[in-house]
Parts: C-alpha cells; sequence; structure tokens
C-alpha cells in the first residue's frame, strides 16, 4: 500500500510518505517554505496543507497522487462540535474556534487542490492522539509496548494513555480538555516573554537556573486523579512572577522567572511519573513509548527513564504534531493489512549528489576544494577552535539536528558556548549538546546509551565536566546524541579524527540555522546562513568552503 500522510491542523505541517509498510520519506513544510513552525498554531490557518512537501515525498518515491490508496490527516474534525451553518457572530463568539473544524471538514478538496489528480475519497481522517501514538508504538523498535502522549491539545483531549499489541492500539484513559499539561507548559513560556508553540525548551533551559520554590502551590494546582488523568486548574501566573516581555533576548537571568520555570518543570516531571506508573499498572509492559510535543522535554524523559517504572523509554524524534504525517500514514498502512516496519532513521528528508552540491558552489561563486576527505579537514578546523556548518545527506525530520543539518565546535573552550549563541542570535542561558562516538559515551555520561535522537539528558561525569564546559549545562547535564559508526559512518570518522587531535571523543553540535529561522534545509539555505554569520569553514557535502579572511 502506498500511504500519504500528512499534518496541517494546528502548526508544524508536514507530509510523510510509508509504501508496503516502509516509512520512505517524511519532511515538514517550514524546510521548504523557510517559514518557522509552517504557520501559526491559528484556527484560520488550519487550510494551508504542507503542499511543497506533499509533492516532494510523492517525486522522492516516483509516484503521483492518483497513485495512493490512501491519505491519513492526523485530525477527525468528526470528535468536534458541528460547525454546519456556522454565522459571522458565531466565529467571533468561539473565538475562531470553530473554523478549525470546518477547514478539518474541507481537508479532501483543499488537498486535491495542492495536489492535481488526488481522489479525495481516499482521504482517511485519524484522530490526533492516535496518529501521535502511532509514530511511537509503529515507529518504535518494539512489537508490544504502553504507549504515552502528551501536547497541548487534540480535537477535544490532551492526553491518551495506552497499550499496542501487535501494531493494534488499545486506548486506556484520556484526559478531556481544558486540562492540559501542553497548554500548561505553553502558558509559563508566554508568561515568560517567549512565543508559545514555539520556545518551550527554553524554558525546560531556563529551569536549571532555579529553584521550585512554588512547589507546593503548584502541587495543588496540577494534580493527578488516580484514573490515568489530570486536573490543572487556572493559574494565575501574575501572583507568582509578573509578565515578561516578548523581544529580544534578556542580558541576565531574572531569579524569579527561573524559579517559576523550575516550578513548572518539577511539576511537570512528577505527574509524567505519576501517569506512567498507573499505565504501568495496568499493562506491566517493559517498554514505554512517547509522542507529543510535552516529549520533546528531554529533562522529563531522563527522569522517567530513570525514575519510572518501565525497564525502556522511547521516544518519536519528530514527536510534535509534525509527527503526527508519520503516524497518521503507519497507522493507516497497518489498518489496511500492511507489516509496518520500524523507524530506521530521522534521516528522511532532502538530499543532494555531489554533482549537484557542485553546481549550488559553482554558481554562487565563492572558492571551494574537494579535500581527500571531509572528515579530516572538519576535525582539523575544529581542533583549532574554528566553528564548522556541516552539511550532509538527507535532511533530519523533526526538530533535532542529529548530524546532517549541524554547527559544530570544540566542547574544551568555554567561550565557544557563548560564539555559538552569538552565531545563532540567542539567549545565552541556552546548552548545546555534544554529539560523541557511542562506544566511548559511558566513560563520560551517566544514563542510558544508544541515545541517538538527543531526547535524554544525561549527566557528564566529574573529571570530565572541567574538559567539556562548553556541553554541560550548569546542572551538570548534557543532552547527547551517541553516534553509531554502523549509522552514521562519516560523522563517526569526523568524531574520532577530533578524538585523535585532541583526546576528547565528541563535539559540540547544535542546529545549523540562526533564531526565527527553521533548521537549514537544502544548499543555498546552508551558503546563506556560512555567510551571515561568523562560521569558520562550511563543509557541504564532500566540499570545504573556508572563511576568507581579509
Amino acid at each position: 500500500m502506498k500511504v500519504l500522510g500528512i499534518n496541517a491542523v494546528f502548526h508544524d505541517p508536514a507530509a510523510a510518505l510509508v509504501v508496503d509498510g516502509v516509512t520512505v520519506a517524511a519532511v515538514e513544510e517550514e524546510r521548504f517554505t523557510r517559514r518557522k513552525h509552517g504557520h501559526d498554531n491559528v484556527p484560520f490557518a488550519a487550510w494551508e496543507v504542507p503542499q511543497q512537501a506533499a509533492a516532494w515525498c510523492l517525486a522522492q518515491a516516483g509516484l503521483r497522487p492518483e497513485d495512493l490508496d490512501a491519505v491519513s490527516y492526523s485530525y477527525d474534525p468528526a470528535l468536534c462540535a458541528p460547525v454546519e451553518g456556522m454565522t459571522v457572530d458565531r466565529l467571533v463568539e468561539d473565538a475562531w474556534e470553530p473554523m478549525r473544524t470546518l477547514y478539518a471538514q474541507r481537508a479532501p478538496l483543499f488537498l486535491r487542490t495542492a495536489l492535481p489528480g488526488l481522489d479525495p475519497g481516499i482521504v482517511r481522517y485519524v484522530p490526533h492522539h492516535v496518529a501521535h501514538a502511532a509514530s511511537a508504538y509503529l515507529a518504535a523498535p518494539y512489537p508490544d509496548s504502553s504507549v504515552l502522549v502528551l501536547d497541548g491539545r487534540g480535537e477535544t483531549a490532551s492526553h491518551l494513555a495506552g497499550r499496542s499489541i501487535g501494531g493494534d492500539l488499545e486506548i486506556l484513559a484520556s484526559q478531556s480538555l481544558p486540562h492540559s499539561l501542553g497548554l500548561l507548559y505553553e502558558e509559563v513560556t508566554e508568561h515568560l516573554g517567549f512565543r508559545r508553540s514555539s520556545d518551550e525548551y527554553k524554558v525546560m533551559a531556563l529551569a536549571s537556573y532555579g529553584t521550585p520554590r512554588w512547589l507546593a502551590e503548584f502541587r495543588s494546582l496540577v494534580r493527578t486523579t488516580g484514573d490515568g488523568g489530570f486536573v490543572v486548574e487556572p493559574i494565575e501566573w501574575g501572583a507568582f512572577v509578573k509578565p515578561a516581555r516578548a523581544g529580544s533576548p534578556a542580558a541576565a537571568i531574572d531569579p524569579d522567572q527561573a524559579d517559576l520555570a523550575s516550578t513548572v518543570q518539577i511539576r511537570l516531571q512528577e505527574v509524567l511519573l505519576e501517569l506512567a506508573a498507573w499505565l504501568y499498572a495496568q499493562t506491566g509492559d517493559t517498554a514505554l513509548t512517547m509522542a507529543g510535543g510535552v516529549a520533546l522535554n528531554c529533562v522529563a524523559n531522563s527522569v522517567l527513564a530513570a525514575r519510572g517504572p518501565f525497564e525502556k523509554v522511547w521516544v518519536q524524534p519528530a514527536a510534535g504534531d509534525s509527527g503526527t504525517a508519520l503516524g497518521g500514514a503507519m497507522y493507516v498502512a497497518h489498518s489496511l493489512g500492511d507489516a509496518v516496519a520500524p523507524m530506521a532513521t530521522a534521516a528522511l528528508g532532502r538530499s543532494w549528489s555531489d554533482d549537484e552540491l557542485e553546481a549550488w558552489l559553482t554558481t554562487a561563486q565563492v572558492p571551494y576544494t574537494r579535500p581527500d576527505d571531509i572528515a579530516e579537514t572538519v576535525a582539523e578546523c575544529l581542533a583549532a577552535n574554528g566553528i564548522v556548518a556541516w552539511f550532509q545527506g538527507a535532511a533530519e525530520y523533526g526538530p533535532r539536528a542529529l548530524g546532517h543539518r549541524s554547527l559544530l565546535a570544540h566542547p574544551g573552550h568555554p567561550q565557544n558556548l557563548e560564539r555559538m549563541n552569538d552565531v545563532k542570535g540567542r539567549e545565552q542561558f541556552r546548552p548545546v549538546a555534544p554529539m560523541v562516538l557511542v562506544e566511548r559515551a559511558h566513560e563520560i555520561f551517566s544514563g542510558p546509551v544508544p541515545s541517538p535522537y538527543m531526547l535524554f539528558t544525561h549527566g557528564v561525569r566529574a573529571e570530565w565536566r572541567e574538559r567539556i564546559p562548553v556541553v554541560t549545562h550548569i546542572d551538570g547535564s548534557a543532552r547527547i546524541q551517541t553516534v553509531d559508526r554502523a549509522d552514521e559512518p562519516l560523522v563517526a570518522r569526523m568524531l574520532a579524527a577530533f578524538a585523535r587531535r585532541t583526546g576528547i571523543p565528541l563535539v559540540v553540535n547544535t542546529s545549523l540555522n540562526t533564531a526565527g529561522r527553521p533548521i537549514v534545509d537544502d544548499p543555498r539555505d546552508a551558503l546563506e546562513c556560512f555567510g551571515s554569520g561568523p562560521v569558520d569553514l562550511l563543509a557541504l557535502g564532500p566540499f570545504a568552503v573556508h572563511r576568507q579572511r581579509s
């Protein structure tokens, strides 16, 4: 079966293609439009389907829209209140929310317009949290698992707990709106002056600088109910900390803001542990699989892995809404009888041949070389404390740079944290992550290995903290990505070459982009990013572009 998955209704519109149970391609629309998150999370933007992403997925497989057996759409308007006959007055009264349902009902027609030749009759609605869940339990390397989904919201709920056996899902609990852990985190994000549905990871980073001094109050405001659900009471945020003004990064950390971030983060972790304990009591499973925007909270994931009842915790790399495109496609493929294969890699996006990359360089009229081994050239630059823009292979699916679209640096020079944040134009309290050879990870970090998708934090061992200060966060942790030579031979070769020169088998790895922009996707993006910041070397495939010094 040939199944195209579509996410469009909230944010992070994306497309994914599953053919005969195998994931062929998956990509976010933002990588084409260069508009971060694709569109704003407002009801009247829900008509914007991921046209370019969907067309690319089909082209990648040599398919036309009329070749598809099914299209999944990761939102089911039948679960929402009917909107037929709605009036302008009602739209205003309900804050435009019915528009979202209306556009979801019209999605088959929008898709037919975006993909000429598509039969709108093959579009199948998959409930939002079911699509999230399928992106976890069908993509994970386990035949059976418990599954936990937590995000801002779906059609009428914010949470799903269930169990998958042989690819079939049994829903054991859900939580109706307005109670939502994801919306709780969005609200504190906005209150602290950041962009909601976008900057929640900044709050997670800020939390490490504070203490949870309002934890007693939040244990009353946010609590589990003993049946797999939870309650989030309305919160008067200004009673704790005055609202921050959105804008440019602050020069210094506000202690009160850090304490509020810490309070919310700690309470989130406690609630997740309680929900996981309830789920385990129902299933007794060994493995827990997770998706939904809350599952991108790598600190909370690590607490679950270390203190929760499950032996194994697997998180979908595209755990946010973009991942529902893949989950929906997998879910429909399974329902049509295909044996759905686990997700083998997150490198599911666009790539270019060496000839195509060289043509871009020729067109840009920039001087370049083709060294014998780009891995050695990059390692030499990094060892000399240069910053490298690394553009290799297929782009990653999801929000993490995993060694294909990365900004790299030496982890041993303390000033490099400030340098990297300056290059990206972001707050100085933001940590950067290490990419480490998997066989060396245990000697440097404590925590579960392998960790190939950068979705957990690990403790940095005491003897290494002074050696790698750039990637050691204030709380002594690091959000590591382990690199296996069998999966990523070029990245592993670069890390080994850097280790030979420095004795350190890891480098700083952050996403190749600047603040407010999507991760670099095509060669033009890479050249623009290289040209706009103090980067010493662009490694574009096998080619090296050095910064020209005057």
